[in-house]
């Protein structure tokens, strides 16, 4: 690109026209970082400190290291994983990177995302029929 019209133009009346055109790209730059970058990362990190501190006896655990296991104990800073029926690994928790699912969490997550999908967009009347009309398979 030629820079040398923008710098010709530069008069003593446009400077603070120019001032302002210069500093809206920087503006705009701050505002896709906070919502692509910085806004996530803050919801994931605290996604993450709710699922350590619900850690309880008997979870199944991964790792960062990719250790698999369930919780024995859990102290304040720490947590006993159980790998083995004679090996217990003590880890601190933010060494835990996600904690697995039992049949039953994971068929009720199922059931609410397919209810979530058969009610989108639909009026409260519609709602209560397809609800009985699910009942109703349910039997």
């Amino acid at each position: 690109m030629n820079f040398i019209p923008f710098l010709q133009a530069g008069g003593a009346g446009s400077a603070s026209g120019s001032l302002g055109m210069g500093l809206l790209p920087f503006l705009a730059i701050i505002v896709i970082f906070y919502f692509f970058l910085i806004r996530p990362q803050n919801k994931k990190q605290k996604e993450t400190q709710k699922m350590l501190d619900a850690l309880k006896k008997g979870d199944k655990v991964i790792t960062i290291g990719g250790i698999h296991g369930t919780v024995s104990s859990v102290k304040e800073n720490t947590v006993i994983v159980k790998v083995d029926d004679d090996c217990k690994l003590e880890f601190n928790r933010t060494a835990i990177s996600s904690v697995e699912l039992t049949e039953e969490e994971k068929a009720k997550l199922a059931e609410e995302a397919k209810s979530k999908k058969l009610f989108k967009g639909k009026k409260s009347s519609d709602l209560e029929k397809a609800k009985k009309a699910e009942a109703a398979e349910e039997k």
